[in-house]
């Protein structure tokens, strides 16, 4: 199996440029694994303290689930995905997601490069970058779309807390990345190149296993 990391800082473009990958790699089995599915749970801490946590923090991934799902996909073995929801920021412990192995395995994720026992997993590192004006707008929009932030809020949480996380770890980890992707998911040339990338490295499997 070919595992592709595909890592960026909030609002670079990461899900177009996941999505442009898949629609170029069609007949092609392809899964996702998205770091957002295994943020730790915080059911055991009251709602008002749980806004307070770090999410864009390393340490707010459950890495050894994560590392551990990626290596029974690549060994063959079907998981159950966790499900984590952003407005209660609890995992759900009845319902998961079940992900059969394939041929493309897709992990994506800000902070995915960050965990060295992951990036060893990966064949290839894909860094999106963005302009931090671009990321501002997308990410105020999103959060008060889809995590029932207000538009206040949405700007004092990423000064407080995305562009300090960004600028400590998620973009130190563009240093990992064997391609970087400018200009996010509108870079046609650089979606191309990928996945011409992905496709030998595929041929090149496929003639290994023979």
């Amino acid at each position: 199996m070919l595992v592709i990391g595909i890592a960026g800082g909030s609002g670079s473009g990461k899900t177009t440029v996941v999505k442009a990958i898949m629609e170029q790699l069609k007949g092609k089995e392809v899964v996702i694994i998205p770091q957002d599915s295994y943020y730790k749970d915080s059911s055991h801490i009251p709602m008002e303290e749980r806004k307070n946590i770090n999410f864009d923090h390393p340490d707010a991934i459950d890495w050894k689930l994560m590392c551990q799902q990626v290596r029974e996909l690549k060994s063959g073995k079907t998981i159950q995905q966790p499900v984590y929801s952003y407005i209660t920021c609890t995992r759900s412990t009845t319902e998961t997601v079940t992900v059969e192995p394939a041929e493309v395995i897709i992990v994506e994720g800000i902070l995915i490069f960050t965990c060295k026992e992951l990036r060893d997993q990966m064949n290839i590192k894909i860094f999106v970058d963005a302009d931090d004006d671009d990321r501002v707008v997308r990410i105020i929009i999103r959060d008060i779309a889809e995590r029932g932030r207000t538009i206040e809020s949405a700007i004092e949480h990423y000064c407080d807390t995305v562009k300090p996380m960004h600028l400590q770890f998620i973009e130190p980890s563009k240093r990992y990345a064997d391609i970087i992707v400018p200009q996010g998911g509108h870079n046609r040339v650089a979606i191309d190149v990928l996945t011409t990338t992905v496709e030998k490295a595929l041929k090149q499997r496929k003639r290994h296993r023979k």
